[in-house]
């Protein structure tokens, strides 16, 4: 699921936006944040639909065999067993999951491809192979085949990865939290009775986390200004144009956060921007927003204008 850090990038991915296209609207960037929150869950969706679409097409790929010119006594018995595994099944009947297919026009034949080359890696492994073999299964060694579609199959697929990179402009950023959400479906599908099964959510707490983004938003836009002020303040030896635009809005969404958000602590805020810096600016960014949030923070604690409710918060 998306965790607090997740957030804080999808924040520095709207405010980049806005930045860059000198955009006035922040109820229309909020939206786009919003948006963009929003697509990791119809990700979500459509891989899960992609996951079915390749158990489904054993029956199209049993049907194709018996109809061979010359079909061997396998080709005329093809091995369906996948059709009803117990994962799949559930996920058929899951209300919440039908429902986004259903939001998000979920349906694969624009890329009727991909679904045929899944299906051939799967039935060309020893992994599906075994699966087939075996007997009594349950809803663990059911899903245990489904793992291995999407870990070892859908995963390693140079077309998937296409497929999903020109659907979704931040499938590279967001596919780990994809597997975080496919992972935490693995877990919640526990029951044979589909009803107990539920979806990921793609948040824990989508009520504050929600707050959390818009007003993070919201806050580093309106007080632009005075956040650039503290950090020319700060950055006097530096010329402008050698700080990269990524350390100016992440020491700035760390200021706000310094200032506006009172049950945050300190250390945190400062160690998810390192931790962001390291992946999104420069290989020296790190030690250079580390030096500066310093200074800005001594500043600012010396004027009484950290806030934070509870011990240890501003230390």
């Amino acid at each position: 699921m998306l965790n607090r850090r997740h957030l804080r990038v999808k924040v520095l991915q709207s405010l980049y936006a806005y930045h860059q296209t000198n955009a006035t609207n922040i109820k229309q960037q909020e939206k786009n944040l919003l948006q963009s929150i929003d697509e990791v869950y119809e990700m979500y969706i459509w891989m899960l639909s992609l996951i079915s679409e390749v158990v489904g097409y054993a029956e199209t790929d049993a049907t194709e065999r018996a109809h061979k010119h010359l079909p061997t006594k396998e080709d005329l018995n093809a091995n369906q067993k996948i059709l009803t595994n117990r994962f799949t099944g559930s996920l058929s009947q899951n209300k919440e999951y039908l429902a986004g297919v259903k939001k998000y026009k979920v349906e694969w034949s624009f890329e009727p491809e991909l679904v045929k080359t899944l299906f051939t890696a799967l039935k060309s492994s020893p992994e599906y192979t075994e699966y087939l073999e075996k007997t009594g299964d349950t809803i663990q060694t059911d899903k245990d085949i489904i793992k291995f579609i999407f870990k070892k199959v859908i995963l390693k697929s140079s077309l998937a990865d296409q497929v999903f990179e020109e659907k979704f402009i931040f499938w590279p950023v967001d596919k780990d939290v994809l597997q975080a959400l496919i992972a935490k479906t693995f877990k919640n599908f526990a029951f044979d009775e589909p009803e107990k099964n539920k979806l990921a959510e793609v948040t824990g707490n989508w009520d504050e986390d929600k707050e959390f983004i818009i007003n993070l938003l919201a806050t580093s836009v309106r007080y632009d200004e005075d956040y650039q002020k503290l950090i020319t303040a700060k950055t006097q030896n530096w010329e402008p144009e050698r700080i990269a635009m990524m350390d100016t809005l992440l020491m700035k969404m760390a200021i706000a956060e310094f200032i506006n958000f009172s049950s945050i602590p300190v250390k945190v805020t400062i160690n998810e921007y390192l931790e962001i810096s390291k992946e999104y600016s420069t290989p020296k960014s790190n030690s250079f927003i580390n030096g500066i949030l310093d200074k800005i923070l001594a500043e600012l604690k010396a004027e009484k204008k950290i806030n934070k409710v509870g011990r240890g918060l501003i230390e």
